[in-house]
């Protein structure tokens, strides 16, 4: 059963919703919805066709040139995932699919750094500063993730304290939630300052 716990709706339906679920995860694959509205990858293609809905890599363009503040904090090759929504000292979303390379030949299970990463370099990216550093880090793997699936993680700066900030991130796999971590990030200044007080 998918979520909206109806085997087959008819099609009006089924479009209907379609476009509020896109509405809400932009990132879903055909994959993911075939699965959810129990109808094969084609049907799901021909209704984003007939509904106007672009594909999947045309989506996520559309949110990051809707609404992308430049990096500063760190190199564009330094991000973790796709950045696709960054307003800087507020919010930010990156997206990183799981592949071979992220995961554990034997279980296909990925490999736990990859995920820290991607919301690691998440939360400094989102701060407006030259330089900025994770002074501490809390973190919560709430599920494991496989190959194959994509990482939407979504920052959020909670607080700021004059240099240092508090940035809360969260990563979904098609909604559920799979990672939780609460940093403190520092200016470069700052943490030269309290390194040289301790």
């Amino acid at each position: 059963m998918g979520v909206f716990g109806i085997a087959r709706l008819p099609k009006k339906d089924r479009q209907s919703r379609l476009v509020q679920y896109l509405a809400d995860n932009p990132f879903a694959t055909d994959e993911d919805l075939a699965e959810l509205f129990h109808v094969s990858i084609q049907t799901i293609r021909l209704d984003r066709l007939e509904l106007g809905i672009p594909e999947l890599r045309e989506r996520i363009k559309t949110v990051a040139e809707k609404s992308l503040d430049p990096v500063k904090s760190l190199g564009v090759d330094e991000i973790i995932g796709e950045i696709v929504d960054l307003q800087l000292d507020s919010q930010a979303i990156s997206v990183l699919e799981i592949k071979e390379e992220h995961v554990f030949s034997k279980t296909q299970i990925a490999r736990g750094h990859y995920i820290f990463a991607q919301a690691n370099s998440l939360a400094v990216a989102v701060i407006n500063a030259d330089v900025a550093l994770t002074a501490t880090a809390r973190i919560r793997f709430v599920r494991p993730v496989r190959a194959g699936e994509r990482l939407v993680a979504k920052a959020v700066v909670r607080t700021r304290n004059g240099d240092e900030c508090k940035v809360r991130v969260e990563t979904k796999v098609q909604g559920e939630l799979v990672f939780t971590a609460t940093f403190r990030v520092v200016e470069m200044s700052s943490y030269h300052n309290s390194m040289d007080e301790e």
